[in-house]
């Protein structure tokens, strides 16, 4: 299979075989008016199989939802077809309207305009709890 190279724009790489489509919809990628490539199970000398997302123009990457879904994503940064800025990511201290709270009780199910923030609480069991109800999430 022979995928392009991208002149300017994201390469999402080392995503979790599997998270890639789950990444593709978190970012609304459908939406974007570029070409976007997801490659699913690509050999990975580190994991064994990899995702990887291609996205042909400047995009400002939400590295929230990335660290969240996986955080061993890699982002690249690619200007006139070559990386120039690479970041990795980390678990996220704080998430907002990334994930929803799921108590019935929360006011976040009655008050449809208040953002869901979430506070990293267990960062080695990858716990999140609700700001308002301290509902647990992962």
């Amino acid at each position: 299979m022979t995928v392009d190279s991208i002149k300017n724009g994201i390469v999402i790489d080392h995503i979790t075989a599997h998270k890639g489509m789950k990444i593709y919809e978190l970012l609304n990628l459908d939406r974007l008016n570029a070409s976007v490539a997801l490659i699913q199970n690509a050999p990975s000398r580190k994991n064994g199989r990899k995702d990887i997302i291609k996205i042909d123009t400047d995009f400002e990457v939400n590295t929230d939802i990335l660290g969240f879904v996986d955080p061993n994503i890699t982002v690249n940064v690619i200007r006139e077809g070559k990386i120039v800025k690479k970041k990795t990511l980390e678990l996220p201290e704080r998430l907002k309207n990334v994930i929803k709270c799921k108590n019935p009780r929360c006011i976040t199910c009655t008050e449809q305009e208040i953002d869901h923030i979430f506070t990293l609480a267990d960062k080695e069991n990858r716990i999140y709890r609700c700001l308002y109800c301290e509902s647990a999430a992962k």
